[in-house]
């Protein structure tokens, strides 16, 4: 009888304790997104993206709301500016000034390039959809120049609507992400987001050069590069607009 409740209680906390390593996997990237959003967020950034043989400068503007909304408009160069990207819940539209239209990306083009570079659509899409469809595991902690760094092991639900067999972040106790890896279905790695230099904005300790390289594409790779970050502010809400989205001098 002993034995058995002994057996019953080591049973019991391994249960525990791998609820609790997901709970505490799932938090790490919760507090990781919520610090570099933020509630309000206003953004200044290049995008650069780069190829062999030549090299493209973008220069943009960002606002965000929590998690489900976000406008990104293009300043520079002048051929692109005005151009820009609306993202309300699952839904995200595009503005070109050459053709005065807005047109709705269907979830289809969701894996396409954005705006020419490494990334896709759906990266800059809904950045809590790693929270709501993936499972998160506590794969291995370190010791690293006296920081703790996690690496997460994210497998999404069976019924998921991504394009990913798994991601892999690694998140410093301060809550910067320094490397999000993501894989096949196969397991072999496609691509991946590493931070390359940190700072900080309004108080906050956030990567400011972040690169997406695609495996096997040597001297190819997107850059975002932020200048300025402002965080906690108001932001009037016809800012979410697709009427703001066309006209951005309103």
């Amino acid at each position: 009888m002993k034995s058995r409740l002994l057996f019953a209680t080591f049973l019991l906390s391994i249960f525990a304790s791998t609820a609790y390593a997901e709970k505490s996997a799932t938090q790490i990237i919760k507090d990781a997104i919520d610090k570099y959003r933020g509630e309000t967020s206003y953004s200044e950034m290049e995008m650069v993206i780069h190829r062999p043989d030549w090299e493209r400068t973008m220069a943009m503007k960002a606002w965000t709301e929590g998690l489900d909304k976000s406008l990104v408009r293009t300043t520079a160069p002048k051929k692109d500016a005005g151009s820009g990207n609306l993202l309300i819940d699952d839904n995200m539209w595009s503005y070109t000034p050459k053709i005065n239209r807005v047109i709705k990306i269907p979830s289809s083009m969701s894996n396409q390039s954005w705006m020419g570079s490494d990334f896709s659509n759906n990266d800059i899409a809904r950045a809590d959809d790693i929270i709501d469809h993936y499972s998160h595991k506590l794969a291995k902690t370190a010791n690293i120049d006296g920081m703790i760094v996690y690496t997460i092991e994210s497998t999404p639900h069976d019924d998921a609507p991504v394009v990913w067999g798994k991601e892999v972040l690694i998140i410093r106790d301060d809550d910067v992400v320094l490397e999000h890896a993501f894989y096949d279905q196969d397991g072999a790695l496609v691509k991946s987001l590493k931070t390359i230099e940190i700072k900080i904005f309004s108080g906050r300790t956030v990567p400011s050069i972040q690169r997406m390289q695609k495996v096997g594409a040597e001297g190819e790779w997107t850059e975002i590069r932020i200048k300025r970050a402002d965080y906690g502010i108001k932001i009037p809400p016809r800012t979410f607009t697709l009427t703001n989205l066309r006209n951005p001098r309103s």
